[in-house]
């Protein structure tokens, strides 16, 4: 990291109005305090939501009715295959999302996806990047293994610890 790039950053960070970031790239270190202990104090106001709530009560018992009907006379049929993907699934490791961002399968739109379904990883490998705050996260993989199934599609947002992976560790 330059010292455009630095300057850049500080910029951002004053008028993002945060009070600190902390970036760690590789061997470097940054940490921006910006203001002051006599900076005024930001206030929060709470907004009810109680006027959306009855209606979301409303139509949740006719959601839940609808979903009742259909689901009651497919019970049987489904219901085995529920059962043994639950347990096919319970043999795999998940690998889960740290951060909140855009989870993308590969380096650059041009290259070609960090690993693939069936591929064989090993720990540390990098499984895909998400992009926070245009700051491009490697995550890499905490066990070795299998890729059996890539759960979120290429350039989706994704929640912290929401399952990207699903991964064979025999």
């Amino acid at each position: 990291m330059d010292l455009k790039e630095i300057q850049n950053l500080i910029k951002f960070v004053a008028k993002s109005g945060a009070s600190e970031v902390k970036l760690e790239m590789d061997d470097v270190k940054i940490t921006i305090k910006t203001g002051g202990e006599d900076r005024e104090p930001t206030y929060i106001q709470h907004v009810p939501m109680q006027q959306q709530m009855p209606q979301q009560q409303q139509q949740m018992p006719q959601q839940q009715q609808q979903q009742q009907s259909p689901s009651n006379q497919e019970a049987p049929a489904s219901g085995g295959k529920q059962d043994s993907a639950s347990q096919d699934d319970s043999k795999y490791v998940t690998v889960k999302s740290p951060i909140i961002g855009t989870f993308y399968r590969k380096p650059s739109p041009d290259k070609p996806a960090f690993v693939e379904v069936g591929d064989t990883i090993k720990e540390g490998d990098v499984l895909c990047v998400i992009e926070a705050m245009k700051l491009f996260n490697e995550i890499e993989s905490e066990v070795s293994g299998k890729i059996v199934k890539v759960i979120v599609d290429d350039s989706s947002p994704v929640e912290f610890d929401q399952p990207l992976f699903l991964v064979d560790p025999s």
